[in-house]
């Protein structure tokens, strides 16, 4: 299939889900990619250069050989879509975001066949050394993840308290997910942040879609975590064979 073939595709499935919510999009990005995982990594093995870290790993247990890239990548977007309706609060989350979508993005052009696999991208930096640097591939899927990790807690708060401050939610949220990584530089602009939020029913309002109501909205919600969490911890458990999941930023 060539590139084009690939980006008409693309562009045609981006049309069909503009016309649906963030939530139920992401639960049909997500039910693709863990059927492409599931069928990829029933069949196939950890990278070779892998293999001897891995063994020596529990984390192996949960370690996957296949994550696709594309399907992770339009829910990481729709990750950023979710994020614009809390408002500019969220800028410099959204900015990291779109940053790292658009590295693997540029990686995965470049060789589409091989870098159609996730975990071929931790294995290419991985044997190059250069993993662990700033601008490496390997550091923006890790906070592609956390981002993930986020926007799952987000979501969980407020399908199991939807009276609850938005405040104490995008707080409580950040605190158990991305603060254990962030530096001072990093704490100090989402403290700011959390000044400048919508209130819960105003954000709720805007998650659902026309004529549905809260109910429907946290069972969609239900759906979506149940599709995420594994997923998440696929991902959490590769990262960390790979050495990266306990760096943290400035």
């Amino acid at each position: 299939m060539t590139r084009e073939i690939i980006r008409l595709q693309m562009k045609r499935k981006r049309e069909i889900m503009a016309k649906q919510t963030e939530i139920k999009s992401a639960i049909q990005e997500l039910n693709l990619l863990t059927k492409l995982s599931n069928n990829e990594n029933d069949n196939s093995n950890l990278p070779s250069s892998a293999s001897a870290a891995a063994a020596a790993s529990d984390q192996q247990k949960r370690a996957v050989s296949y994550i696709p890239t594309t399907p992770f990548l339009s829910l990481c977007t729709l990750t950023v879509q979710v994020l614009d309706k809390i408002g500019p609060t969220m800028v410099v989350l959204r900015q990291d975001i779109y940053k790292n979508i658009q590295r693997l993005e540029m990686l995965s052009d470049s060789d589409p066949v091989t870098y159609s696999n996730l975990v071929e991208i931790l294995n290419k930096e991985a044997v190059e050394g250069n993993a662990k640097r700033s601008n490496s591939c390997s550091k923006a899927l890790l906070w592609l993840t956390r981002s993930l990790d986020f926007m799952s807690a987000l979501l969980q708060h407020i399908a199991i308290d939807p009276r609850e401050n938005m405040e104490q939610i995008v707080e409580n949220s950040y605190e158990i997910t991305l603060k254990p990584w962030h530096g001072w530089i990093s704490a100090t602009a989402y403290k700011v942040a959390l000044k400048l939020l919508p209130d819960t029913n105003t954000f709720i309002s805007l998650l659902m879609a026309k004529g549905e109501n809260f109910d429907t909205l946290r069972d969609e919600i239900q759906d979506l975590v149940s599709l995420l969490l594994p997923l998440l911890q696929d991902l959490h458990s590769t990262l960390g064979l790979y050495g990266l999941e306990r760096l943290k930023s400035t």
